[in-house]
């Protein structure tokens, strides 16, 4: 009842400044949820660039790891006599089994010499069934690269065993010329086995797109793009992926965006239908592609719940000012429960924003004090940086056992946990974060990591920890959060404020005419004037009339979502907006100019919000020429039919707006005029959006500026 009382009191005249406090509202929401959905995937963003660099480092670690064997391989003298007197039995048998034994060693599935021509002299399968000796290879990529001297890398099918692995080859010189080619066949089965119990898909591909590892076994040897017929002719030649002649497409629906290191994909994997983020990661070297992925419910997720945070707080302080005004003697209760809101609100965003600084000191920190600690927890070693950290020597730290002198006396317990559970391997990998009492008195925040000491043979001989001070940082986020707690304090109270005063102008004249009326029609029934009665009725059903419409569109501005959307016409919607703003117009002395193209087909959208559009650019158009000649006090309106949409422009004669600031007018609360929000022109542009449209300012060559934008028209 008592928001009734209030939406029935509202005047049409300075409807817009409700409509302009609802699309604040609704302008809030939206950005809470994209700041949370960016925000998550920023961090999601950050994850994969890890994971991408850990897998990057395991596939190079790989290929580091075997690489050294054919160009060792390559020097042995046995391996040489071999090829430069193939017919040599004696020689063959003795490099057999040097390639068998080294193979036994690295733990690579081959490792087999050829001479100048391809065929295989020596192998470490020599005596099996599929042995690589009598067979010819010179068909192959890493066969050519390393008879022109240089070391190749090939990743295929085998073309006598049938199994795919990972070629590595090594010309063999003799006095600078090549006589043979050393390759080795590491099988990358072990990296493919790690990937399937992965939550997330990862997959690598070839320089020509087509996956030969992944972790879901149905996008094997499919390929992220159409192949051109010159290379289904090479892949068929050189036999890479066995006899395939047809590479499918990846099943996955994939959308960019430009300028983004990563993109989003949706894929079926497992019988479900799932959406990921997709990061990829270059291997120049070897001339693969490594693509890792993150699930994004997470992002959806972290979306809603901002929105709907967003949208109690919203809701609640519009409640707040609403009871401020007519209730005041309610109005501490109500403050009361605002601040409650207002902390649960700061305590689950200090949360988010603790989580998330915590997580990057880790992974950014550089870590600079060691200590190492034998099996009974006395120190062995430490650095000058930690001696400095703590304020006291190596002297006087070595040989000490717990309680260190550098503990702070409030934690002992405390420390007494984390050296029991570090001594008995339960520390985390992640570390954690500890006070210290320097040697002068003040206190460090460190962030310690902890590992084992490992001998030569093995052995653990202790502990090693790295020490981070991050007393700096933390003072810093502590700073940096009390500024933002400021920021959001003083906002919510111009909120507030603005509400307040809108109300007490917006409810005084009708309520006022309302009474007038009835005191009028009151002395009139006394005169037993019918007709006379009859009209001032009239005028007071009218008013109320009035306030119906009222209600109906204030119900629109709080609550965004009640609006609907119908086809409309540009031009009656131009006229509609002229219409309400004619008193000012007029007021103003300012002459609009029409040139508007005839039988525009209509545009779905709803009516309210493009006229509150209109309204505000004419309302900045009129502004931008009050202090200037009336000569000057005009405002161009035209409009044009483009291929999918309609262009309507509007353009005054004023001083312009500034290059440097053209963008900027679009940001909220950023404003050149002393009295202004900065919320007009940015809520402007979000309606004009949400109708598929575009809004931009650019500067006329005679003077002034133009505003223009776009709307979808329905077909």
């Amino acid at each position: 009842m008592m928001l009734a009382s209030i939406f029935r009191s509202l005047s049409w005249r300075h409807l817009w400044r409700w409509g302009l406090l609802a699309l604040v509202v609704g302008l809030s929401i939206i950005l809470m949820g994209h700041w949370a959905e960016r925000r998550e995937l920023q961090i999601k963003t950050e994850a994969l660039q890890q994971v991408a660099q850990a897998n990057a480092l395991g596939i190079r670690g790989i290929a580091e790891k075997h690489g050294y064997l054919p160009y060792a391989a390559a020097r042995h003298p046995d391996v040489q006599s071999l090829l430069l007197n193939p017919s040599d039995s004696l020689l063959s048998k003795k490099v057999n089994q040097y390639f068998s034994d080294l193979k036994d060693r690295t733990e690579s599935a081959a490792l087999f010499v050829m001479s100048s021509n391809g065929m295989t002299l020596a192998a470490s399968n020599w005596n099996s069934t599929d042995s690589f000796v009598g067979q010819s290879y010179q068909q192959r990529p890493y066969f050519k690269e390393a008879l022109q001297g240089r070391r190749g890398f090939f990743y295929g099918v085998g073309l006598t065993t049938g199994t795919p692995g990972f070629f590595i080859a090594e010309p063999v010189l003799n006095q600078s010329q090549v006589i043979g080619v050393i390759a080795v066949k590491v099988s990358l089965s072990a990296l493919e086995n790690s990937w399937v119990n992965s939550a997330d898909p990862v997959v690598l591909q070839d320089n020509r797109g087509i996956v030969f590892l992944s972790s879901e076994p149905e996008w094997l040897y499919r390929s992220s793009d159409h192949l051109s017929s010159g290379d289904l002719a090479w892949l068929k030649l050189n036999g890479q992926y066995g006899m395939r002649s047809h590479y499918d497409i990846l099943p996955w629906r994939v959308t960019r965006v430009p300028g983004s290191p990563t993109y989003e994909f949706q894929a079926t994997v497992k019988h479900k239908q799932r959406s990921f983020l997709a990061l990829e990661a270059s291997l120049p070297e070897l001339a693969w592609t490594l693509t890792v992925t993150s699930d994004l419910k997470s992002v959806q997720r972290a979306r809603q719940e901002a929105l709907a945070l967003t949208t109690l707080l919203a809701a609640v302080l519009l409640l707040a000012g609403l009871y401020w005004r007519l209730h005041e003697q309610r109005f501490v209760e109500q403050l009361q429960a605002k601040r409650e809101l207002e902390q649960r609100v700061k305590e689950r965003t200090y949360d988010l924003e603790e989580a998330h600084a915590f997580r990057k000191a880790m992974e950014d920190a550089l870590l600079v004090g060691m200590r190492a600690r034998d099996p009974e927890g006395r120190i062995i070693y430490v650095n000058r940086a930690f001696c400095e950290m703590v304020g006291y020597s190596a002297e006087e730290l070595l040989g000490c056992k717990a309680p260190y002198p550098y503990w702070h006396p409030d934690d002992l317990d405390k420390y007494m946990r984390q050296r029991e559970a570090s001594l008995q391997a339960e520390s985390l990998p992640h570390g954690f974060e500890s006070r210290v009492r320097h040697h002068d008195g003040h206190d460090v925040i460190t962030q310690v990591y902890t590992a084992p000491l490992i001998d030569r043979q093995g052995r653990q001989q202790g502990w090693m920890s790295s020490v981070v001070d991050i007393t700096a940082q933390k003072i810093a986020e502590n700073r940096q959060h009390e500024q933002e707690r400021q920021l959001q304090r003083s906002a919510r109270l111009a909120s507030v404020g603005e509400m307040a005063s809108t109300l007490a102008h917006e409810l005084n004249q009708p309520l006022m005419a309302l009474s007038n009326f009835a005191v009028a029609a009151r002395a009139i029934a006394g005169q037993a004037k019918r007709e006379l009665l009859v009209t001032v009725l009239e005028d007071i059903v009218e008013q109320s009339q009035r306030a119906s419409e009222i209600v109906k569109r204030v119900r629109v501005f709080i609550n965004p979502q009640r609006g609907s959307y119908e086809d409309c016409d540009v031009h009656a919607v131009i006229a509609h907006s002229l219409t309400l703003l004619k008193p000012e117009l007029q007021r103003n002395l300012t002459i609009v100019n029409t040139q508007l193209t005839e039988n525009l087909p209509h545009i779905r959208g709803n009516r309210v919000l493009l006229e509150q559009v209109l309204i505000n650019l004419l309302q900045n158009a009129m502004q931008a020429t009050q202090d200037l000649p009336p000569a000057r006090h005009v405002i161009d309106i035209e409009t044009t039919l483009l291929e999918r949409a309609i262009l309507i422009q509007i353009g005054d004669r004023g001083p312009g707006v500034p290059e440097a600031s053209q963008e900027q007018v679009f940001n909220p609360f950023f404003s050149t005029k002393p009295d202004g929000l900065g919320l007009g022109l940015n809520i402007c542009r979000t309606i004009v959006e949400a109708h598929g449209g575009h809004l931009k300012v650019a500067n006329r060559k005679d003077g002034g500026a133009v505003f223009s934008f776009t709307l979808a028209f329905s077909v």
